[in-house]
Parts: structure tokens; sequence; C-alpha cells
């Protein structure tokens, strides 16, 4: 990737709180006008990057540069050309949805706020209750409100943390369209998220933060192809069955549902390893009641590599 295409730029990124580590060698660099979207575990370390890398916190050890800039040399150049929207929207529920966008376009010196403030209400949908107090809002309204209010200045850049938390699926989906046009419009989006689909769905490259350190990055076609191609499903008929199962195929990786009585085995999904398993119960007595083959899923990749699928590897029922 050549200099003037990066938007983003993290190389040896360390941080940490009273003598207990943070992040660890972080090092990933985002395209501009990409959606590149940070996973992780709560405590990963999600949250802590995007403040550094907005200028709300100054790393240990590190270089980060933003649209060019030096995050710890230029942080006014970083605000200039940036937005952020955390976790919980930052609104004042005590104003109305076009007063929000008002005061925040004349806290920026905005030219014409009032034609800025219609503007994102008209593309928010929010044109009909824009003279509504923002605490009668629904949850979705006001994280539409929270972005729309991020975007009065034309930023080069948003942030994007943990944007659809707490948001219904309709909601979610709207959010999701705003995102893909926001990308269409040229921005730059990180996007830091706990949904799966969310980040396979919006992401052009996607990277897997645990315990402070970038396990793997690629778009979620790669990362998916990292794990073997075949995820056969079996479900048997009794706690017998299933526990015979589970003993007969002691050499692949597999995860288990002894609640379900269901076998996930991971396979490289040929007809005739299919057929070869097929043949194995049957001749051993396995009941089965239900079969399900599927292609690895961005949270197989997610949880295989942090580790927190349990049974991901064989135990003692299988």
């Amino acid at each position: 990737m050549k200099k003037t295409d990066r938007a983003i730029s993290v190389k040896g990124l360390y941080k940490s709180y009273q003598d207990k580590s943070v992040l660890t060698d972080v090092n990933f660099e985002v395209e501009r006008g990409t959606v590149y979207s940070l996973l992780g575990s709560n405590g990963a370390g999600k949250t802590t990057t995007t403040k550094m890398l907005t200028t709300l916190l100054r790393p240990d050890v590190g270089e980060l540069r933003v649209s060019g800039h030096d995050v710890i040399r230029e942080p006014e150049k970083v605000r200039e050309v940036i937005s952020l929207t955390g976790q919980f929207a930052s609104v004042d529920e005590s104003l109305t949805g076009r007063e929000n966008l008002l005061l925040i376009g004349k806290l920026n010196h905005i030219a014409g706020p009032k034609e800025r403030a219609d503007e994102l209400l008209a593309y928010f949908n929010l044109t009909d209750s824009a003279n509504r107090f923002v605490s009668t809002y629904s949850g979705g309204m006001k994280r539409k409100l929270d972005i729309a209010m991020s975007l009065v200045n034309r930023p080069e850049m948003i942030f994007l943390d943990e944007p659809t938390t707490g948001l219904d699926p309709q909601s979610r989906h709207s959010m999701w369209k705003i995102i893909r046009e926001l990308k269409d419009s040229g921005v730059t989006i990180f996007l830091t998220t706990q949904y799966l689909e969310e980040a396979e769905q919006l992401a052009d490259k996607i990277g897997i933060l645990d315990k402070g350190s970038i396990l793997v990055e690629g778009t979620a076609r790669e990362l998916k192809n990292m794990l073997p191609q075949g995820v056969a499903e079996f479900t048997f008929a009794d706690e017998e069955d299933f526990a015979r199962a589970c003993r007969l195929v002691s050499e692949f990786e597999t995860m288990e549902t002894q609640e379900e009585n269901k076998l996930t085995i991971y396979t490289d999904g040929t007809a005739n390893m299919l057929s070869q398993l097929f043949q194995k119960f049957a001749s051993n007595g396995g009941g089965i009641k239900e079969f399900t083959q599927k292609q690895p899923t961005l949270e197989d990749v997610f949880l295989t590599l942090i580790g927190e699928k349990e049974g991901i590897k064989n135990e003692e029922t299988c």
C-alpha cells in the first residue's frame, strides 16, 4: 500500500495501565475509503486502540499516523479530519434533534450550520422528529442523531466504537445501510464491534485482537479460508450414540453440544470424507438423527483463534 493510500498506520503500539499490559506490539494499516473492523472480546483492547488513534489517550510506545498526521505530535491536525462516535450516544436529551446539530455546527464554526443540520436530518430520516426533545427518541433514533452530529464538519474519517450495541435488529440493519453509504461517499471508517455478522457484512478488512495483540488480519473470506472447509454437524438419537460417535472421531477437530447430542466435525469438505464418516458411524451402530454440512463462519474463525470455543479440541466426552 502506498503511503498516500493509508488512512491509518499503526506500528509497534504498546499500552499499559499500572503495569498491566493492555496492548502489545499492535501493527496494522487502513486504506483510504474502506471499512476496517477491529474484532475482539471485552477487554481485548479495542476501545483503548480507538482512544489512542483519536488523540484521547497517549500510547506508551508506538507510531500512529492518521491521514498522514502523527497522532502524538500533531493531535490538532488529526482532530480536524476525524470524528468519533463512542459506545453510547453522546446527545443532549434536553435539546431537540435540530438543536443538537446546530450546537455542534456552531462549536465547529462551520459555514451554514442551519443548512447542514437540515441536510443531515433529511439524510438520517429524522426531519419529522427534528423539533422533538431527544429524550423522546428511540435508541435507534438517538444513535442516528449521534452519528449525524459526528458528520457535521464533514470528516475524512469516522471512528465507530461498537455503534450498534443495544439496538434492535431493524435499527442495526438501518445503521449498516448508513455505514455503507458513508463508505461509498469516500469516508474511511474504523469500526469496532462485537457482532461478527456486522464485521462480515461491512468490513473490507478485519483484524482480530486478543489479549492486546492482532492475531490475524484479512478479508472475511481470507479468514474463513484459514479453517477446514467442511463443517459437518451430526445430531444423534441418544446420549449413548453420541458418546460412541465422539470416540470414533478422535483424529478430527470437533466441537460437542452434549445437551443436544450434537457433534460438529471439521473436515476437508470432500464427499469422500463425508462418506467415510457416515460409514464409520453406521458400522458402529451410531444412530444419526440429523445431518447438516456448512462452510466455516467468521464466528468459527474468531472463537477458534482466541480459544473460546469449548470443545474445539477433543475433550473427555470426545
